[in-house]
This record gives structure tokens, C-alpha cells and sequence, in this order.
């Protein structure tokens, strides 16, 4: 499992890495979410890498 922690604020980045925040239910800085650690999910972190955090659980 892995906990995804928004840290950065989604204002004035591309709609791309906007959406894919969104997708992985991240709403407000401060904010997680735990996913199962799978290759869709890394491809998604890999995107917004700059803005969040990550941690296995």
C-alpha cells in the first residue's frame, strides 16, 4: 500500500497533471489517500511527482 500525500499547490500547473491529482482523490494540500501499489498508480505519481508525497505502508 502506499499513502499519497498532496503537498504542493495545484494552481497554475498543467490541466494534465491537474487531472491525474484529482484521479488519484487528492482535494486540499494536506490531504491523502492510500492506494494499492500497482504500475497504473506509480504512472500517476510519476506525473505529479512535484507535488506529492509518498510513502509505503
Amino acid at each position: 500500500m502506499l499513502k499519497i500525500t498532496l503537498v504542493k499547490s495545484t494552481n497554475k500547473v498543467v490541466a494534465k497533471q491537474k487531472a491525474t491529482v484529482t484521479a488519484l482523490g487528492l482535494k486540499k494540500i494536506g490531504s491523502f489517500v492510500e492506494k494499492q501499489d500497482n504500475a497504473q498508480v506509480r504512472g500517476m505519481i510519476n506525473v505529479v511527482s512535484h507535488l506529492v508525497k509518498v510513502e509505503e505502508i
